[in-house]
């Protein structure tokens, strides 16, 4: 089986960028990176030392219900290319371990995918979950803080 991360859509990184409001209803906040774990979730790069970045509330579904999580990314401040969906892991995924968490058609978690699996293991996780047909695509979440990080669908 093949997979594939996905950033956020570019059409919500421009409304974060055109101030728009976030998941609160508030505008995004600006700051300039000291280079230390500002990960972008549009380009799925790391934003650079010196460079803007903004902080907002993010919810990665598609309507409120019960599982729908909100909690605070990160992207540049100014508009970056969306990193095209691909197999490879992507560059800013530089902890040692991930949540990575399987969600239902209904955009509800599956209770018993979630997991706290090692970096390189990723994929592999990713692909066993993915064989399930009652999964229809993941989230990689930090696993310290629970932040999104980007979905995993099926190529």
């Amino acid at each position: 089986m093949t997979i594939r991360f996905l950033p956020i859509p570019t059409e919500t990184a421009n409304t974060y960028w055109s101030g728009g409001p976030d998941a609160y209803d508030m505008a995004p906040e600006r700051h300039v990176s000291d280079g230390d774990g500002v990960p972008c979730r549009h380009c799925l790069r790391l934003v650079g030392v010196g460079e803007p970045y903004l902080i907002l509330a993010h919810r990665p579904f598609p309507t409120l219900q019960p599982y729908a999580e909100t909690g605070p990314i990160f992207i540049h401040a100014e508009p970056c290319e969306a990193r095209e969906p691909s197999e490879a892991m992507p560059p800013m995924l530089t902890s040692r371990d991930y949540i990575v968490r399987g969600y239902s058609a209904e955009n509800r978690i599956l209770y018993g995918t979630g997991a706290m699996v090692p970096n390189a293991d990723i994929p592999a996780y990713a692909k066993a979950l993915l064989a399930r047909e009652d999964i229809a695509y993941l989230h990689i979440r930090s696993a310290r803080n629970n932040c999104y990080q980007c979905r995993v669908e099926r190529a």
